[in-house]
């Protein structure tokens, strides 16, 4: 079974890749968002973070100093993208821009900061490492769509498997996000030649709107012994019923909504049912849900993250779950789309074998209070792609060994 459940890993980690950086920074809330009043039994706290956000508004954050030998280069987008859903249903478009850093010689990206050409539809970005290897089947890939970059739900397409346990990422930034910087002494390994690819979710719920968005990376000499900073992906699955007042709605079964997810999103809308495979489960509705991985090898945790959609309500990780050693690395209890930066933490060693659980709360009546739920009906909800839809994702920033 582990067997199984890696090769399960590896084909979820292309549709994973596309999800894990929403969020929110500035206060975008319209009036009616303000007003939003909390149901019977939600504390203050939680009304506060239930007084709604688009989730599509984006604002840049204010760049930090550059440290001794760090100097900072700009990659943008090669012209103008106006997106639109790829395949004629939805209001969701990832696109992947391929983009040259430029590198002269090996580096060490110590941090990462996007500038949103568009906020109006910019949701996310994330930004993919392209080894020198991979370079001539990027531009390939590039080339072979009209237009600027080329459709990518999931990841960027170049790898037909893609491993959970060590993604290729260099950053991801969602509204709420400041600019990235690792501790001192830590980066991301770049070799001479490598280009980036910078995958943009925009979503349509606010139009369709032309988008020039860049990033800015810091780097320093590769000459430097930093150690080499992964990222580790911990989805959960999403079961969320509808309301027993909307129960009789299209989407409300589970089938029927796995299809419209496969439909809108292709290949990629098989991951609802790939994670009960990659986490041990069987799909059964619930506001909670959880998933419990095994570790293949030693890894130190250094910085944590979660990552879910409008409709989540609390998250939390763990390592060692259920056992003496028992210790919580993140603790979100109310949700607030507009705050998923990662969050450093004092470094957690754990060995192979142990276990670390990502565990998510969703709630429907959340759909009640915000405007992109405007005219959209129950559905049950599982994982998906969209704006609208719903991830339970955990992310860990480690070095191994």
């Amino acid at each position: 079974m582990s067997r199984i459940r890696a090769t399960v890993a590896a084909l979820l980690a292309t549709g994973l890749l596309a999800l894990s950086a929403c969020g929110g920074a500035s206060d975008s809330r319209s009036d009616v968002e303000r007003r939003a009043t909390q149901p019977a039994g939600a504390s203050p706290t939680a009304q506060e973070a239930a007084e709604g956000h688009d989730g599509h508004y984006a604002e840049p954050a204010r760049s930090k100093p550059l440290r001794a030998g760090e100097t900072r280069t700009t990659i943008a987008m090669p012209g103008s993208y106006t997106p639109s859903a790829p395949y004629g249903k939805g209001t969701d478009d990832y696109r992947c821009f391929l983009l040259d850093p430029e590198l002269a010689r090996d580096s060490w990206l110590t941090g990462t900061q996007v500038l949103p050409g568009n906020p109006e539809v910019v949701h996310h970005v994330i930004l993919f490492q392209v080894p020198p290897e991979q370079v001539a089947a990027a531009e390939a890939k590039d080339a072979a769509e009209d237009d600027e970059g080329w459709t990518c739900f999931g990841g960027t397409g170049l790898d037909r498997f893609q491993n959970v346990d060590n993604a290729p990422w260099l950053g991801a930034w969602a509204p709420g996000s400041d600019e990235s910087v690792v501790k001192p002494g830590f980066g991301v390994r770049l070799a001479k030649g490598s280009r980036i690819v910078m995958q943009v979710h925009y979503n349509l719920l606010a139009g369709v709107q032309p988008d020039t968005s860049a990033a800015q990376l810091r780097l320093a000499p590769g000459k430097r012994p930093y150690q080499a900073l992964t990222t580790m992906l911990l989805p959960a699955p999403v079961e969320l019923p509808c309301r027993a007042k909307h129960a009789d709605g299209p989407l409300c079964d589970r089938d029927a909504a796995v299809a419209d997810v496969k439909e809108r999103f292709g290949a990629e809308g098989n991951t609802a049912d790939l994670l009960h495979i990659l986490c041990g489960t069987e799909p059964k509705a619930g506001e909670v849900q959880s998933c419990v991985r095994t570790l293949a090898e030693p890894i130190t945790i250094h910085g944590v993250a979660g990552h879910m959609h409008l409709l989540g309500r609390s998250i939390r990780i763990e390592v060692n779950p259920g056992t003496p050693q028992a210790r919580t690395i993140l603790d979100i209890p109310v949700w607030d789309f507009d705050d998923q930066g990662s969050r450093p933490i004092e470094p957690v060693h754990l060995d192979a074998f142990q276990q670390v659980k990502v565990t998510c709360t969703h709630v429907q009546w959340l759909r009640d209070k915000l405007p992109s739920f405007e005219g959209q009906p129950d559905r049950y909800v599982v994982w998906g792609e969209g704006t609208t839809d719903e991830m339970c994702l955990g992310m860990l920033q480690v070095t191994r060994g």
